[in-house]
């Protein structure tokens, strides 16, 4: 796991060094462990690369890389698992197209892709690799730079022009980094990143820069490096929407099997993942997820793997008891460490920094503070993230559907009468009562989801409004960012979705194409590669993506249950009593902090006088929202955090 960072384009020689050197630099948490750059002064072009060394820890890994036939040269961010299948591939067509074998000079991955560039082209090594990646790729014989990323998304890539300019990197902070860099906030992209707590691919925060899209490919040559983003030539190699459509070309009904091909196919993803020159353990909650990957890991294993979880002493934000009973079922060597609030407030003022993007999902914290932990112990974990959006695990998954057969029913012209009498009762009252029912009917703040749905009640024409409003913070974001208009996304696109799917399946897709790579994934990332710690995901192996789509519905939600399959799977290795419990989640009393110990810190972000200076939000807006937060009549804790972490990041930068 590694930063990668370039320049294309850059006329002044004498300085395109100390900017690729600066560059790296700012991504030496990626990469603490070596740093290099290649440049080619003819063509004005110079790629870095900081190194986190995980497969081959000799100098034969180093980077940027040129390959044996001097044609390509890389700087490679990610890991590709399969790369001691492709070497043996690759040392057969040698010897079958040239008669020779292939001289290799040490055993990393990086070194094996170059090898396949050579022999079978970028296109074809890329799809036959098992992986998660961002590179760039200088072709010296065709004068053409490539950048690509892996099919879901896990790794990230920035690119595009400053002062005339191409250059890319891992993360924003490498491009600020960038001598010239004078790129202004884009006002759309905070507007939509008001509606989702995070900003959308392609999009970044920044004027000209953008987010390459998962399973793509851009290419440009000298002559295009001042050219903009519509004129790139892009190539889309591999497709979550084809994989969804031939998935349901090819459906298998037969339960029995699909649980036998997704154990096998899970199995011997975490038995690729787990490959690894350095120690290695894994992310442990207890819920169906990670325990289901650190049981089949533990399987897979001949000694005790390493497991890691953390837990608050204070309240109820606390799943570290149910990680310990599933670990010491496993018999795995568990670490548990339990954090104060204290510890967890300390993290605030440096997510500017870990997240150099505004980014706003509260669950930031503490996967910050849990890979702070296994970092101590390990250099590569393994999560079980993306359960939920391939199976069907979020609430939304199986409640929208009866949500909206409720609204269906009602008359459009009831819904505004409707809304007025809901908001007639106080939130405060209504999440009160909530807190009241009965504990398998308890619902946390149930006034303020009534609140929410009444809201927005009467402009829901279909389903795909339901699940539109359910992932939006900020139903009407141009209201409250000034000058601002909310740009076209993927979401309201209805035209380049996969046709035929459920409702149920629509929000799965849905939340893979865009939740999964633009939150989950950076989220982890970010968190963990600030402590260099590499996170691998068995679930997105698109071997097990693929298989997923070839999974019909009924085995995934059934009766009111998300991830059935998994579970079936799960119960083969953990009691299913150990799992089967009221879902807490964890979190952070994100609300009371604001009202308490984090009131000051706010206070100075959203005071009046200076949101009226930096124009960028109505005052008034943000105002009345604080002030019936701070008086308990609403809570909103999250549209109030996504104001927060874009504030808390323009002082950052």
């Amino acid at each position: 796991m590694c930063g990668i960072a370039g320049i294309f384009g850059e006329n002044n020689l004498s300085q395109i060094e100390a900017y690729i050197s600066e560059m790296t630099n700012a991504l030496e948490h990626r990469g603490p462990d070596s740093h290099g750059f290649w440049t080619d002064e003819k063509r004005t072009l110079a790629l870095g690369h900081r190194r986190l060394s995980i497969i081959d820890l000799s100098e034969t890994g180093h980077q940027p890389m040129v390959s044996a036939c001097g044609r390509f040269v890389i700087t490679f961010n990610g890991e590709i698992y399969n790369h001691l299948e492709l070497r043996a591939h690759f040392e057969k067509l040698s010897r079958e197209n040239h008669g020779k074998d292939i001289l290799w000079k040490g055993t990393s991955d990086t070194e094996t892709i170059l090898e396949g560039f050579s022999l079978i082209g970028i296109n074809e090594t890329l799809k036959m690799s098992v992986g998660m990646f961002a590179m760039a790729i200088w072709d010296l014989k065709e004068e053409r730079l490539h950048l690509t990323r892996d099919r879901m998304g896990e790794k990230p890539l920035y690119y595009g022009w400053s002062s005339k300019n191409f250059i890319f990197a891992s993360e924003l902070k490498a491009l600020r980094k960038y001598g010239l860099f004078n790129n202004e906030i884009d006002r759309d992209s905070l507007n939509i990143y008001m509606r989702h707590n995070y900003i959308p691919t392609p999009r970044s925060i920044y004027k000209s820069i953008y987010k390459l899209e998962p399973g793509t490919k851009i290419s440009l040559s000298l002559n295009d490096t001042e050219s903009n983003y519509s004129n790139l030539e892009k190539k889309v190699w591999w497709s979550l929407k084809e994989a969804t459509l031939e998935g349901k070309k090819n459906l298998v009904l037969d339960e029995q099997q699909n649980l036998k091909q997704l154990e096998n196919c899970l199995l011997d993803s975490i038995k690729l993942q787990s490959v690894a020159d350095v120690p290695l353990g894994a992310f442990l909650s207890g819920g169906v997820d990670s325990s289901l990957i650190v049981a089949l890991m533990q399987s897979n294993s001949k000694t005790k793997i390493n497991t890691f979880s953390i837990g608050f002493k204070e309240g109820d934000y606390n799943e570290a008891e149910y990680a310990k009973e599933v670990a010491n079922h496993l018999n795995t060597n568990h670490t548990e460490y339990y954090l104060s609030f204290q510890d967890a407030l300390d993290l605030v003022p440096r997510l500017p920094e870990l997240y150099d993007e505004p980014f706003a999902d509260s669950s930031q914290i503490p996967t910050h503070l849990v890979s702070l932990i296994a970092r101590k112990h390990v250099t590569v974990v393994l999560s079980g993230d993306a359960g939920d959006e391939l199976f069907g695990g979020y609430v939304r998954h199986l409640q929208a559907p009866r949500v909206w057969k409720v609204i269906s029913f009602i008359p459009k012209l009831l819904r505004p009468m409707i809304s007025y009498l809901l908001l007639l009762i106080s939130a405060n009252i209504l999440n009160k009562l909530g807190n009241h029912l009965p504990k398998n009917f308890r619902i946390n703040f149930l006034g303020d989801k009534l609140h929410r749905f009444a809201d927005r009640l009467s402009r829901l024409k279909d389903e795909d409004d339901l699940y539109y409003s359910l992932v939006s913070e900020w139903e009407n974001p141009s209201e409250v960012v000034l000058n601002s208009k909310e740009p076209e996304n993927f979401l309201k696109n209805k035209s380049s979705w996969p046709k035929e799917l459920s409702f149920e399946e629509r929000m799965m897709y849905l939340d893979m194409s865009t939740y999964l790579p633009d939150d989950i994934l950076v989220k982890v990332d970010r968190a963990s590669m600030a402590t260099s710690l590499e996170a691998r995901v068995p679930f997105l192996d698109h071997r097990v993506v693929e298989l997923s789509q070839r999974i019909p519905l009924k085995q995934k939600i059934y009766e009111g249950e998300g991830k059935r399959i998994l579970r079936k799977i799960l119960y083969k290795y953990v009691p299913k009593e150990l799992i089967e419990r009221p879902k807490q989640g964890f979190g952070i009393p994100l609300g009371e902090w604001l009202r308490g110990p984090l009131k000051e810190w706010a206070e100075g972000l959203l005071s009046e006088e200076r949101l009226e200076r930096e124009g960028f939000f109505d005052a008034h807006m943000v105002q009345s929202r604080w002030k019936e937060h701070l008086s308990k009549r609403r809570n909103w804790e999250h549209s109030l955090w996504s104001i927060l972490m874009f504030q808390a990041w323009l002082d950052s930068n």
